[in-house]
């Protein structure tokens, strides 16, 4: 089975979107990117979390809308949610549970990565101990305020292990195993 890979880009500052979740910010940061390239090949499904897919899109009034990495990607996503719309999505299943959106995620990914996407459902991998790694695409910006890569109240220590740093025109690639 593929291993859980939490895939974002980040403000230098630490945030993932903007404040009430802005992504409009990252349309000036994409570009070309071999570890982008790579990651979409090794990728053979997604957990999104339920705000991160209907939420707003830096590729919005282009051919690229709604699609997962601009269109780059392509394969099944399962979404976390308490309320599936009424109307089904193609290529989109809703769990209602991390454990059975992960057992389906990793089934429908097979040796390949599970993308995790949304800083909520990279949370609770976490704190279930089924996340195995980071992978962060750094833009070299400030957002001041937003939605932050990992928040925990109250704070934790959760070990890291820095497996691939690159650079990329625009990005610094950061890779990290989760060990603890």
């Amino acid at each position: 089975m593929g291993k859980l890979q939490y895939q974002c880009t980040m403000s230098l500052d630490g945030f993932i979107a903007g404040p009430g979740g802005d992504m409009s910010w990252l349309a000036g940061h994409l570009g070309p990117n071999p570890m982008v390239e790579e990651t979409m090949d090794q990728t053979g499904a997604l957990l999104v979390g339920n705000r991160t897919f209907g939420g707003d899109d830096p590729h919005r009034g282009t051919e690229q809308q709604g699609e997962p990495y601009g269109g780059g990607w392509t394969g099944q996503q399962f979404v976390l949610t308490h309320k599936a719309p009424d109307t089904p999505v193609p290529g989109v299943t809703f769990v209602g549970d991390l454990d059975s959106g992960v057992a389906a995620a990793k089934a429908a990914a097979g040796d390949r990565y599970v993308g995790v996407l949304g800083a909520q459902v990279a949370r609770q991998c976490l704190d279930a101990g089924v996340l195995d790694e980071i992978l962060v695409f750094i833009a070299p910006v400030l957002l001041g305020d937003g939605v932050r890569l990992f928040d925990h109240p109250g704070g934790t220590n959760i070990r890291l292990e820095r497996l691939s740093v690159t650079q990329a025109p625009g990005a610094t690639n950061l890779r990290l195993r989760v060990l603890s």
